[in-house]
């Protein structure tokens, strides 16, 4: 990722850094932006808690993190073929409001549908977004032509074609 943003010059500066423990010093940024990060974090409430310490007095977090119900496809279409685990399982809304508890979190929900004409080619726009890393590891085995033929078949799908859901959590704290 670093080396995509210095291709971009889309930053003067560039850190890399454990996002529970930021290579940053209190109150050295006007604010902090997150997207779509925080679900990497061990705790997500470690992560918060970084994002305030490295914030000054008067400036924002902002962040979005993917909730439960993400990639629900993803999981239904796996399951009917071998119930092993292809997608990751994110926290609930509920559970990331608990992880903020006291921290004035001010936060909207949203679902974002994506339609693909083949369940390859929603596995594909994963791929390229950079989402097959699993939290539990992944299978070495290739994807066969008959279990393309089956994902197929189980892989919801409505008039739009094969569908992919994100449901995202936006988040806003002030310090």
């Amino acid at each position: 990722m670093l080396a995509a943003a210095r291709e971009q010059a889309s930053a003067d500066a560039y850190c890399q850094g454990d996002i529970d423990d930021l290579p940053l010093a209190d109150a050295s940024v006007d604010g902090v932006w997150s997207n779509l990060a925080v679900q990497w974090s061990s705790d997500l409430r470690t992560a918060l808690q970084q994002f305030l310490r490295v914030t000054r007095p008067g400036g924002n977090v902002l962040f979005s993190t993917l909730l439960d119900g993400s990639l629900q496809e993803v999981h239904q279409a796996w399951a009917a073929l071998d119930g092993r685990r292809h997608a990751n399982r994110f926290l609930s809304a509920a559970q990331c409001a608990d992880a903020a508890e006291g921290l004035a979190l001010h936060a909207t929900q949203e679902v974002i549908t994506l339609h693909f004409p083949s369940a390859l080619s929603a596995m594909r726009s994963l791929k390229g977004i950079g989402a097959t890393h699993l939290h539990d590891g992944r299978s070495n085995t290739l994807l066969t032509r008959q279990q393309l033929a089956q994902l197929e078949q189980c892989w919801p799908q409505d008039a739009h074609g094969y569908r992919l859901s994100y449901h995202l959590m936006y988040g806003v704290l002030q310090k």
